[in-house]
């Protein structure tokens, strides 16, 4: 990683910032990388690899379902997912689409709660044309509102395909029973009365689009066979007159649970019971201990080589399946356990064990050599998955959306290396606290 400050000017249109290496013994990123910010707020990281012409260009655009935080409109972020390869009236979607095909580049994109990635896989000879389509669509994303209602539509097609899941069902109730105010209350895809209105929000959704989608809340990650100064020169080219105007979300604090909160759902097809037990956690932080231990202890506690799986899984066969959901979240979160019970007169007994386990690790030391085996698989594990430029970009895009850059990865894993069995037990102590959680039992019909 170069440690030296170089000033490289296009018409004094961006400034340059430069990543400083860590000390070896704290860095696990395995590139070099350069980050760049236009003066319009655009961060570029650039992550060179030697790929033989394969690029992964990816724009992480800061905004999920958690910035919807105006009553009425959830799904919005996710509609834009869908929006966005409707195209401009330079390139309109089928346009666009033929383009992107004839490349024989793989072009797609996601939405989650924090953040909505778009992302391609091309070759470098297709970079400048790429630049040019992606750009375009950022900056001048074009539809007539017949083209809105027809997409807001298949939205909600989409939102009744989701609903033959029970693990939809569960975790829509779990989302709205956990949380208050925060709009962390409704799932990625929206509220259903949201979204059977949204065909009627032509006008609002230029709104949101003009507030969210804008350079100084977009991060683009290049990673593969790139020239650095060439590809910021494209960059300038491209996206230097894209106009600021990104406008911060007005997103309340959800206030300090203070009783266990319960709720049951009724699926309206078969399924085994499941049971949701949800934590109140801590937002994202790479130096943070207290909650880094409580993302590594749900995973010694619960996840596949723990002591509670052997026990209901593969000794008694009372369940399908257990396993821990701690995520990085951009505020705090749910970190989650999740059980899936062959009967439900053994829903209790499960739980049960649930909190036996809880209250094991936060009178018993974790043993050393269990933590140990798992900081080595979560280095493992992230290093296993930066083989190709997508699963690196595509790894990354998390970090990107929640810190704005990379820097934190190493700051996460060096944060882990120093975790201690009585760090976990502390984490235990503070997160595991049943006034702080939600408990959902989803039932099958009958």
């Amino acid at each position: 990683m170069n440690k030296l400050l170089i000033f490289i000017i296009f018409g004094c249109s961006f400034m340059l910032s430069t990543v400083v290496a860590q000390p070896p013994s704290q860095k696990i990123f395995p590139f070099d990388y350069k980050v760049e910010t236009l003066a319009n707020g655009l961060k570029v990281i650039m992550i060179p690899m030697q790929t033989k012409g394969l690029v992964a260009y990816y724009s992480v655009v800061r905004t999920g379902s958690r910035d919807e935080w105006e009553p009425g409109h959830s799904g919005f972020a996710h509609f834009f997912e869908h929006m966005m390869f409707r195209g401009t009236k330079k390139y309109p979607g089928h346009v666009y689409d033929s383009l992107i095909i004839a490349m024989g580049a793989n072009a797609n994109a996601y939405t989650t709660d924090d953040y909505t990635c778009y992302h391609l896989n091309i070759t470098t000879d297709n970079l400048d044309k790429v630049m040019e389509l992606e750009s375009d669509r950022f900056q001048n994303l074009s539809y007539p509102e017949e083209g809105f209602k027809t997409e807001s539509q298949a939205v909600y097609g989409e939102y009744r395909k989701g609903k033959t899941s029970p693990f939809t069902w569960i975790w829509e109730k779990m989302s709205e029973t956990a949380f208050d105010v925060h709009t962390y209350k409704h799932t990625t895809i929206g509220f259903e009365k949201d979204i059977k209105a949204m065909p009627e929000m032509y006008e609002y959704s230029i709104s949101f689009f003009k507030r969210y989608y804008r350079p100084e809340n977009v991060v683009i990650v290049a990673v593969g066979d790139i020239n650095e100064t060439n590809f910021m020169a494209q960059i300038n080219k491209y996206y230097g007159r894209w106009q600021k105007g990104y406008v911060t979300p007005q997103i309340q604090q959800e206030p300090v649970q203070t009783k266990e909160r319960k709720a049951i759902v009724n699926y309206p097809g078969k399924s085994l019971p499941i049971i949701g037990i949800g934590y109140k956690g801590s937002a994202f932080n790479p130096n943070d201990k207290n909650g880094i231990a409580a993302m590594m202890l749900g995973e010694i506690a619960f996840g596949g080589n723990s002591d509670i799986f052997k026990k209901l899984y593969l000794k008694e066969q009372k369940i399908q399946l257990i396993e821990p959901e701690f995520n990085q979240n951009r505020d705090p979160f749910l970190w989650l356990i999740w059980a899936m019970v062959k009967s439900e007169k053994d829903l209790n007994y499960v739980l049960d064990e649930v909190d036996k386990t809880i209250a094991h690790f936060i009178s018993t030391s974790v043993d050393e050599l269990k933590l140990t085996n798992l900081k080595k698989r979560m280095k493992y594990q992230f290093l296993m998955n930066l083989d190709t430029p997508d699963r690196v970009a595509g790894g990354m895009a998390r970090y990107v959306a929640l810190t704005g850059g990379i820097d934190a990865v190493d700051q996460y894993y060096a944060t882990i290396g120093k975790i201690t069995p009585a760090d976990l037990q502390t984490a235990a102590k503070f997160y595991f606290v049943r006034e702080k959680r939600t408990v959902v039992t989803l039932l099958g019909s009958k």
